[in-house]
């Protein structure tokens, strides 16, 4: 017993004591390495996990020349001063194709793959039977609930949401998603890290889609609703909004620059999991556009033409 309460009161020492400091992303697409990116050049060491070599080679390249352009900004005509940030920043980040390999040396993991329950659920359960109990576990899902990711480990304490915004380098919000099991340290490391990296932090409860997400996507499919009903065009009321409301972009033109398949994708899984929500339901022309293949911005054509 008295073993017992030593193990438990050393390791709750660790957990609120220790500051983060190596941190390893898993996912290398633009959300890992924007978040890699961000955490090595506020100090941080960072190990950046894919399951593709050439992923993980072009993830490096894109920070490097990401970095390229913060070094310019910062230091102008300061050479010397830009060699070493970009030298520093890049050795700090190292990269691996196998996450149960690495997660025994790191002190956060930030998960950034796909959106799909079941795939981070095979991921979590692996690293929870590798990583020492004080790793703290993290996802930067946008639309899943962090309760349901958590649910395969057995640390649900030091579990919990950090949304991150795309671009990452420029966009200066986190969401720290707090479940009712995260406990108090864990809550505190994790914010502490979103405000070391420069980020301006709000918390939240486990909620779906946290909080800008929940407030965004139901407003943008009330906007296609309303185009449904003959109330207004797109584009009236996207100038609406942006002169009428202050938003710089009015909805429809938001949703094409997110990507018409991803608001669809985020508003099936909530339409799924909670049926009654009328706000959830799904708009019928943002099915038949994403069907024909109209994803806005990154496809040439959605809402608007590109």
């Amino acid at each position: 017993m008295i073993t017992c309460t030593r193990h438990l009161a050393a390791r709750a020492m660790t957990s609120s004591s220790r500051s983060i400091s190596h941190v390893t992303v898993i996912g290398g697409g633009l959300m890992g390495s924007g978040i890699t990116q961000v955490a090595a050049q506020t100090g941080h060491k960072v190990t950046l996990v894919d399951l593709d070599q050439g992923i993980l080679e072009k993830s490096k390249s894109r920070i490097e020349a990401s970095l390229a352009r913060v070094a310019k900004k910062k230091f102008g005509d300061d050479a010397a001063g830009s060699e070493t940030f970009l030298k520093n920043t890049m050795s700090a980040i190292s990269i691996a194709t196998d996450a149960g390999s690495v997660v025994g040396e790191t002190d956060l993991v930030i998960e950034a793959i796909v959106e799909n329950l079941g795939v981070k659920h095979k991921l979590f359960k692996e690293l929870d039977s590798k990583a020492p109990e004080n790793v703290i576990f993290t996802s930067n899902t946008s639309s899943l609930s962090i309760t349901d990711i958590a649910s395969v480990t057995g640390r649900k304490d030091r579990f919990g949401g950090l949304h991150f915004f795309n671009p990452v380098p420029v966009m200066k919000l986190l969401e720290v998603v707090k479940t009712n099991e995260l406990s108090g340290e864990t809550l505190a490391a994790l914010k502490s890290f979103g405000q070391k990296m420069g980020k301006v932090v709000v918390e939240c409860s486990d909620t779906p889609g946290f909080i800008v997400n929940r407030l965004l996507v139901p407003n943008l499919a009330e906007a296609i609703r309303m185009v449904e009903r003959g109330v207004a065009t797109p584009k009236d009321v996207d100038t609406g909004m942006k002169l009428g409301a202050g938003h710089p972009m009015g909805p429809f033109a938001l949703a094409d620059y997110v990507g018409l398949d991803t608001v669809l994708f985020i508003l099936q899984g909530w339409h799924e999991k909670y049926p009654e929500v009328e706000l959830f339901q799904i708009p019928e022309t943002l099915k038949k556009l994403v069907d024909e293949g109209k994803l806005g911005v990154k496809s040439g054509e959605g809402f608007y033409k590109y």
